[in-house]
């Protein structure tokens, strides 16, 4: 029987031994080698660690300038990332990039809040952030005080590269801890991605596309939506549709309305009142109600999970959701809201290029 190679974790897994390495990027250790953390002599915590002198937390966060683009990790080797975690002040300004094996094309591309499935929890106005709503799901984890946990599995055969970008008019003090291990990975191992996209507003009697122009082999295993209502009334009697290897006008799956796709039922509601929930594989964990003030939107964030029910493609891949609500006379109303997602899937390389990311206003959260 083959050794185990340490990847594909599990309560049954964590007896068996491995010969995989384990290894952590972070502001402390920003290489990962061994026997290299907590030796930094500057950084964001230098002055408070005055009296103390080397190792004792001089270099707990990294300072990212203005317009600055900056790589937070960088791999070389055979392996996988098996967590992520970011914490301190975030917003749609600052944006996520991983690479795959010396791609100049990013497999992910995401602002940070939208990759954890909270796109809605910033606030640029406030210097500190926004409250984040949490979320207790299997490959995501959002915990007091806006802790952002990953535990998607990536691997990578050549090389991983993480960056992040500031767009934002003021440094980003950026907290983060990656951990990795260093194996084999199986051949038919796929490669992780995440695309975020928004429409604001959705045009009249259009589809939301939440992907399309996936090319290769693989499967699409998450959605996120930050759904932003600007009509009164529901918002959900639209179908999501997976469109797989070559269908055109009619998908290969097609759901039977928004809040059903996320595992809920008739409108989320109980006693006329919205609930929100997280679990393991699903939720409506951000509901942003009107204050009666300046507030006056209702905006919404779900996130469905593909885990037991990866959607599996061989060549190509396009998934769309409706946006529509009620109209007179029982009729369906073809919603002009502001809809922002993130896909995430697996797949075979080369990537395929995204389309452009917006600039920081058209992201921006008010």
């Amino acid at each position: 029987m083959a050794a185990f190679d340490g990847l594909s974790m599990h309560l049954g897994a964590l007896p068996l031994l491995s010969t995989a390495k384990t290894r952590s990027i972070s502001a402390e250790n920003p290489t990962g080698e061994k026997g290299q953390g907590g030796r930094a002599t500057e950084g964001t915590g230098a002055a408070c660690a005055r009296d103390l002198g080397v190792g004792w937390k001089i270099s707990p966060s990294v300072r990212i300038a203005p317009g600055e683009t900056l790589t937070l990790a960088s791999m070389n080797g055979s392996g996988a990332v098996q967590s992520m975690w970011f914490g301190g002040s975030v917003g749609r300004e600052h944006i996520l990039r991983i690479y795959w094996d010396g791609q100049s094309q990013p497999s992910v591309e995401c602002p940070l809040p939208d990759f954890f499935a909270c796109g809605w929890s910033t606030n640029r106005q406030d210097p500190h952030g926004g409250p984040f709503s949490q979320i207790s799901s299997l490959p995501v984890a959002v915990n007091p005080n806006r802790g952002l946990n990953c535990f998607w599995p990536m691997p990578f055969r050549q090389a991983c590269r993480i960056t992040m970008e500031n767009r934002d008019d003021r440094d980003m003090i950026c907290y983060y801890q990656i951990n990795y291990t260093l194996t084999d990975v199986p051949d038919d191992a796929a490669y992780f991605h995440a695309q975020f996209r928004r429409v604001n507003p959705l045009p009249y009697k259009q589809v939301y596309t939440i992907i399309d122009g996936i090319i290769g082999r693989g499967q699409y295993v998450g959605t996120y939506l930050a759904w932003g209502v600007n009509n009164s009334g529901w918002f959900g009697e639209g179908e999501i549709k997976f469109y797989i290897d070559g269908d055109t006008d009619f998908p290969t799956i097609c759901g039977t309305g928004t809040e059903d796709y996320f595992g809920g039922a008739y409108g989320w509601t109980l006693d006329g009142q919205y609930v929100t929930y997280t679990t393991p594989f699903m939720g409506m964990h951000e509901l942003i109600r009107p204050d009666g003030g300046r507030q006056s939107q209702q905006r919404f964030g779900m996130y469905r999970w593909h885990i037991m029910d990866p959607i599996r493609f061989e060549k190509d891949l396009r998934v769309t959701i409706q946006a529509l609500g009620w109209r007179s006379g029982g009729r369906y109303l073809p919603l002009q809201d502001d809809i922002a997602s993130v896909a995430y899937w697996y797949q075979t390389l080369p990537t395929a290029p995204f389309p452009p990311l917006p600039d920081r206003d058209y992201l921006e959260v008010i």
